[in-house]
């Protein structure tokens, strides 16, 4: 189970929370002089990053407030949480980013080296 530390409410279990897509999507300032091709990048294109991810979360059964997240895709480690309308904090951005794979698998069997 993975444990989401709400900014408002603390430490919780996923099951609590909804995911709510990519963070710091911004609404274009007149949608009015979008082409149809633009106006559909903006409602349905977003990235599907291996690795570091800013997300938005809500604590659907707590405070049922939003929030973003700074997330490894790769591992699900949680790098860092930060409220609404805030930027993400430079630790998150500046982290490196750690993969599932970042090491080769050992060898094993007859033969293998040690």
């Amino acid at each position: 189970m993975l444990l989401i530390p709400c900014p408002f409410c603390g430490e919780r279990e996923e099951s609590e929370f909804h995911q709510g897509g990519e963070a710091h999507i911004v609404r274009p300032k007149d949608p009015d002089e979008l082409s149809d091709a633009e106006w559909a990048d903006y409602l349905f294109l977003r990235k599907n990053t291996k690795g570091l991810f800013l997300e938005r979360w809500v604590h659907r059964h707590g405070c049922r407030r939003w929030f973003n997240m700074a997330r490894n895709t790769a591992t699900n480690e949680i790098i860092a949480v930060y409220k609404m309308g805030a930027q993400p904090p430079k630790a998150a951005i500046n982290k490196p980013p750690k993969t599932a794979v970042d090491k080769p698998p050992k060898a094993v069997g007859k033969g293998a080296k040690k």
